[in-house]
């Protein structure tokens, strides 16, 4: 039986800000702590012992979060209900050695991170976000939210052939921005950031900086109908998941069978392969140690991975009303129309069909409508956390999420109702 929606616009408001305010992955975890701190979650350091007891608990390390809530009467042997995401998003990451320049202008020196659409970040306002470590080991968390650096496209009467042809862009010699004109001096950047950040500039030993559009998420079309934003992939996820058990605890728990998961990965966009990517140990390890500190054995373990489950949250491809020829034609995921089960038979996905029956009645008993995704067979499958949590963790998952346009853009775009529908659907899952 479905019961009344959750959440509500209200939702997708507070996504609006949770993007504004989250240019970087570190930024992303901090807000999304926040808000757990505020519905009753304690942070838990991995270099201390745990306890058992109810209640909310999180670890962040880097980019990445993971958060739970053991809810009375919980043992070692209670499975879990896991929602996966990602905090990366694909942008321009600050090298090494950053001050650089040439013929009179200044210009910062940038990696690129992920598979972006390069065209998208050309005649930007951007900004210049991170996170700075310092000498004592500690970090500090740096946003310079306003229009300092530019990549400036060529002008047409230098390129006559673009509009024919489209633009074609080197990587190492077209995506340098600026920001400035004159002599380039090393450590410039440096300088910046430390006053940025109210730190002295000899402090700093090391940074992980990036850059973002400076333009906020806004509401689109002639019936505000849809949402423009950047970092949906994979934000929208992380918001809504964090919504959802933040909801779940304040609750208490009352209608809570297994222990809820928020697994934030960081480095989803380039292979998952680190120390806080979803290939990393750091699930596996919180979920372990929270079940030994209930009293739980190796035994235990066992029963409690293989009755556990994850819903593996990623944005999917909306049907693109101008390449409708790209997309599978039997299925065309629409804004609006709820979350996507994502499928694909090769495992670029985890969905199978008991996946999808967990799926489906989660949103039957939010009210929440839902679509299916599967990719043209002409066309590469993409893929997602899903399969590497199912694989690393022996743990059964399904791949699902809100459908977008302009995936891996510096600004996407989705319905404006379907972020608080993908919260809906997540906080039945967990509760189911």
């Amino acid at each position: 039986m479905s019961r009344p929606p959750r959440f509500t616009r209200a939702h997708t408001d507070d996504l609006m800000s949770y993007l504004a305010a989250s240019p970087s992955p570190y930024h992303a975890v901090a807000n999304a702590a926040g808000r757990l701190e505020t519905a009753g979650f304690r942070r838990v350091e991995e270099t201390e012992a745990w306890d058992g007891s109810p209640g909310g608990r999180y670890v962040l390390r880097g980019g990445a979060l993971i958060a739970w809530y053991v809810p009375d009467g919980a043992g070692p042997e209670t499975p879990y209900r896991i929602i996966g995401a990602h905090t990366d998003s694909p942008n321009l990451r600050v090298k090494p050695v950053p001050d650089t320049g040439a013929h009179g202008w200044r210009q910062i020196a940038v990696e690129i991170y992920g598979g972006t659409l390069l065209n998208t970040w050309l005649d930007r306002d951007l900004g210049l976000s991170g996170r700075l470590t310092l000498r004592d080991g500690s970090s500090r968390l740096v946003c310079a939210d306003r229009p300092l650096l530019r990549v400036p496209q060529l002008a047409v009467h230098l390129d006559r052939a673009v509009n024919a042809e489209g633009v074609k862009l080197d990587k190492q010699r077209h995506m340098t921005p600026i920001w400035g004109i004159g002599d380039v001096h090393e450590g410039d950047l440096v300088s910046f950031v430390a006053d940025e950040a109210g730190v002295a500039a000899g402090d700093i030993a090391g940074w992980d900086l990036m850059v973002h559009s400076v333009e906020p998420p806004a509401y689109l079309g002639r019936d505000r109908e849809l949402l423009a934003g950047p970092r949906m992939d994979n934000l929208l996820s992380v918001h809504a998941g964090t919504a959802a058990l933040a909801a779940v605890a304040r609750d208490g728990g009352k209608h809570l069978t297994a222990i809820p998961v928020l697994a934030a990965f960081d480095h989803e966009e380039n292979g998952s392969q680190s120390d806080t990517g979803a290939d990393g140990p750091l699930l596996g390890s919180v979920m372990e140690r929270s079940l030994f500190a209930r009293g739980g054995s190796h035994e235990d373990r066992a029963r409690s991975f293989a009755g556990s489950f994850c819903l593996s949250s990623d944005t999917g491809h909306a049907v693109h009303p101008n390449y409708a020829e790209r997309h599978e034609p039997g299925h065309h995921p629409m804004p609006n129309g709820g979350p996507i089960l994502k499928v694909n038979v090769n495992q670029r996905y985890a969905t199978d069909g008991a996946g999808r029956a967990v799926f489906v009645r989660a949103c039957e008993r939010a009210g929440v409508p839902w679509q299916a995704f599967v990719s043209n067979n002409s066309m590469p499958c993409g893929t997602t956390i899903g399969p590497i949590t199912a694989a690393r963790h022996g743990i059964a998952t399904v791949d699902i999420g809100a459908a977008i346009l302009s995936m891996h853009s510096a600004r996407e775009l989705c319905g404006a109702e379907d972020p608080h529908l993908l919260a809906d659907a997540i906080r039945a899952f967990l509760e189911d």
